[in-house]
């Protein structure tokens, strides 16, 4: 993570804030003036951008409308005096993230410049270069029909429906679209709706402003905004709100949306392409999804073979995810016998592609020796019965194959543990590899948050809701929890 660049003429204030983040584990660069900082971004840039307004030389308002141009995504918070209204609002207008005002309370400036990091390390996440786009592999007709569709569809703006079972590659088939698009060199983002909680999937897709509601502290985009003149991928839409349904649909009637809490309209210049492995067509008649959001959605479909249409690309992908396997292992990859190649392009693997690369994963870290025989694979796979060709499956509902736990792996869940071998740890792991499995992202923020959310909410009942006895319990600082409970939104402390 990049550093946390303080420009400020005042050293106090340089050294309050640099020494309040260093006890954050948070890394600092400070500059004495704008001109400073701007000379620095020829050859480095920052993570968030703390700058006061008035300086000799370049002013903060200068610094933000450079900064700006060339970095605007950057997250950038100024520092202002609470008579000098016109400059905070001067401030926002050039958009920058949030405002402090003099003089400030340390703990709540900590705690913008944590959000402000956030906010630029989600923002980093989502922004996936065109060159990191994973290849797609098939020689099977099923596939090669697949190929021939994006290369119809390279040079359109049309929107797309691409359906299959879970695990074929929807998402790939997505990103190929996109970068064989006119609108390849802009955003393309992802969202599984089907991931997000329902009360906070609104806000997701179309932002909020500030104030919106409680904890709303500062105007966000969404995801429509993100993939502005770029592609908006909607995973899983068919698990979408009925209510939401009615929302997205006038985005794709007349391209105008409104963020949360909001009364401009914001013009969405997006291409969207959605996906599901749901039948769109069963769930309108059981009154489930929008009709007439069906058909707008529906406008070119795509659909991906199941594995079970494409056998003879298994030894290819099998090749392929063992060299990628190995080499993230930094190991030699492993070959499989021709016997084992036999029996896996027999199995019908619900799980398709994603059950298959999870697999090599397991094979890489678990198979004895250089070549891989039958005996070697996973007993879940040699023992039991293939299943029949018409099921399908969630990726959760694979065929079990055993998750390694070294190694950057992307695993498929492994079952439940039984009570009292793996316990708690455990149970994380299974949530964890259900939510990698299922493509969300940040998911390290996700459960982070719930894992401190339970530990400060276990306490307090312990205390009473005295927050100074539930932080000494929990070994961490006064200012700390109080931060924790205000981020967490926790209920029922108190300071005595």
């Amino acid at each position: 993570m990049k550093p946390i660049w303080i420009v400020d003429d005042d050293a106090s204030i340089r050294w309050v804030l640099e020494k309040a983040l260093a006890r954050e584990n948070l890394a600092t660069r400070s500059f004495a003036s704008g001109r400073e900082a701007l000379a620095a971004f020829d050859s480095d840039s920052p993570q968030v951008l703390v700058s006061d307004i008035r300086m000799p030389g370049e002013s903060g308002l200068d610094l933000l409308a450079a900064v700006k141009e060339k970095h605007p995504g950057l997250p950038v918070i100024v520092i202002t005096a609470f008579s000098d209204l016109d400059s905070a609002v001067a401030s926002f207008q050039g958009g920058a993230f949030e405002y402090l005002a003099k003089p400030f309370d340390i703990d709540k400036a900590v705690a913008l410049i944590r959000r402000a990091l956030e906010e630029s390390l989600r923002e980093a996440s989502i922004d996936i270069a065109p060159s990191e786009t994973p290849e797609i592999l098939g020689q099977a007709p099923a596939m090669q029909e697949v190929f021939r569709a994006i290369g119809r569809l390279s040079q359109s703006n049309v929107t797309v429906l691409i359906t299959g079972e879970s695990g074929t590659g929807k998402e790939l088939v997505a990103r190929a679209l996109h970068k064989h698009s006119p609108r390849a060199q802009q955003p393309f983002i992802a969202l599984n709706t089907a991931a997000i909680p329902k009360d906070l999937l609104e806000s997701e897709l179309f932002g909020h402003e500030r104030g919106a509601f409680t904890g709303a502290q500062a105007m966000r985009r969404g995801r429509f905004e993100q993939a502005e003149n770029g592609t908006l991928f909607l995973d899983e839409i068919g698990d979408m709100p009925f209510d939401l349904q009615t929302r997205l649909l006038r985005v794709l009637s007349d391209g105008h949306f409104y963020r949360v809490g909001g009364h401009q309209p914001v013009k969405a210049n997006v291409r969207v392409i959605a996906a599901t492995h749901q039948n769109l067509e069963q769930r309108v008649r059981d009154g489930l999804f929008r009709e007439d959001l069906y058909h707008r959605l529906n406008v070119i479909r795509l659909r991906l073979p199941s594995l079970r249409e494409r056998r003879e690309d298994i030894p290819i992908l099998v090749r392929h995810f063992l060299v990628q396997s190995a080499h993230q292992l930094g190991v030699e990859p492993k070959r499989l016998s021709e016997e084992a190649q036999r029996f896996l392009s027999s199995l019908d693997l619900p799980g398709n592609v994603r059950q298959l690369e999870n697999l090599c994963n397991w094979i890489t870290v678990m198979a004895p020796g250089q070549t891989v025989e039958v005996k070697d694979l996973p007993r879940d796979l040699t023992q039991a019965q293939p299943a029949p060709p018409s099921t399908t499956a969630a990726a959760g509902a694979a065929v079990a194959v055993p998750a390694p736990t070294a190694g950057p792996l992307h695993a498929d869940p492994a079952p439940a543990p039984a009570p009292g071998t793996d316990g708690w740890i455990g149970l994380l792991e299974l949530q964890a590899a259900r939510m990698l499995s299922d493509g969300q992202i940040e998911v390290m923020d996700v459960l982070g948050r719930q894992f401190e959310s339970a530990l400060i909410r276990t306490a307090l009942k312990y205390t009473h809701g005295r927050k100074n006895d539930a932080a000494i319990r929990l070994g961490i600082g006064r200012n700390t929890i109080t931060r924790k409970i205000a981020e967490l939104g926790i209920d029922g402390a108190k300071d005595e």
